[in-house]
């Protein structure tokens, strides 16, 4: 039996995963589901952001499914960010962020962003020397190889998409030694995929193309700050962070998938959140566990529910959480009836 995790978290998390949950069960009902806390909330309660036993539960599972939490945004001695330490306990060293035209009003879009998820300026390398704070940018040879690997993979599994083609964006001009590395292990890792096509393009020439012509690109891979900017960017140009999904992936262990939305504490408790980014990392997770119909039996609902006028406030409609989710899970029903 396929076991997931379900860490709902803080704020909209609360809302989004057992809405993801739903689906799930809707299409693979003999799914064993562990929900475990983590977050702001926890640690407030038990002075832990990431207990022992919530981390016991993940390495335990197949895969995990995670909400949103909140953190201070100047700390509080303790914290850890739960989510930057679970990339960092189980080497989740990829982060895959799909870019999809769900609204028909949306411009063309169909990329992935791969994100370096474990080093870069969020290597956690600060400090302050008298009135002057600073942060270390690290980039190593071998995070640098592996995600470009996994890029150069990953275009390949799209290639019935189009033609592959991965574009690595960096801004070596300026950062000539982490940068220069970085850029230099990505063309190294190209020579091995001859059949995948290879361009390169600076940071903000990149941000530039992402908003003016998004359907130049298949695969960019990026380092871990660029990446996270370039892929809210790739949402926002696809209809909203509220249908993002993602994927933390390392060599096999302990995935970690997530909506890349936030908190949102501001509709928290409103019941209005949008639960297609939760949704749909659910469908890459099904994807990623060896259950392809079911992710795009999910998929394909989600599509047909917006495509039915369902909308929550996020994309200029009404429709509650619970109102997409009952949509969502009615027509995926619809679609296994119809397939098997």
């Amino acid at each position: 039996m396929t076991t997931i995790c379900l860490i709902p978290g803080d704020g909209i998390g609360q809302e989004v995963i057992p809405a993801a949950a739903r689906v799930i069960l809707t299409v693979l009902p003999h799914t064993r589901l562990v929900e475990v806390d983590a977050g702001w909330d926890c640690f407030l309660r038990t002075g832990l952001s990431l207990p022992e036993a919530t981390l016991a539960e993940i390495a335990a599972a197949d895969a995990t499914l995670f909400g949103a939490t909140q953190s201070p945004s100047g700390g509080a001695p303790g914290y850890v960010s739960p989510i930057l330490e679970l990339r960092r306990r189980f080497d989740l060293f990829a982060n895959l962020r799909p870019a999809l035209r769900i609204l028909p009003e949306n411009a063309a879009i169909d990329l992935l962003v791969v994100r370096e998820n474990t080093e870069g300026l969020y290597s956690g390398r600060e400090r302050l020397e008298g009135d002057t704070a600073i942060a270390e940018r690290v980039i190593t040879r071998k995070a640098s190889l592996r995600v470009a690997r996994r890029a150069f993979e990953e275009a390949q599994r799209r290639c019935g998409i189009r033609h592959p083609k991965v574009t690595i964006v960096h801004k070596a001009n300026v950062l000539k030694l982490t940068d220069g590395l970085f850029r230099a292990c990505c063309l190294e890792v190209a020579t091995d995929f001859p059949e995948v096509a290879c361009d390169e393009m600076l940071v903000d020439a990149a941000a530039m193309w992402l908003a003016r012509d998004p359907a130049r690109f298949d695969v960019i891979v990026t380092s871990n700050l660029f990446g996270d900017i370039l892929s809210d960017l790739a949402a926002g140009v696809a209809g909203g962070l509220g249908m993002a999904p993602s994927a933390n992936v390392g060599l096999g262990r302990a995935p970690v998938f997530e909506p890349v939305h936030g908190s949102a504490p501001d509709i928290a408790g409103q019941g209005i959140a949008n639960p297609i980014g939760a949704i749909l990392s659910a469908a890459m997770m099904l994807d990623y566990l060896a259950f392809p119909a079911e992710a795009r039996w999910v998929r394909l609902a989600v599509r047909e529910a917006i495509d039915a006028g369902l909308r929550t406030p996020d994309i200029a409609g009404a429709a509650t959480t619970e109102q997409m989710t009952d949509a969502i899970c009615a027509l995926a029903t619809m679609r296994m009836r119809v397939t098997g």
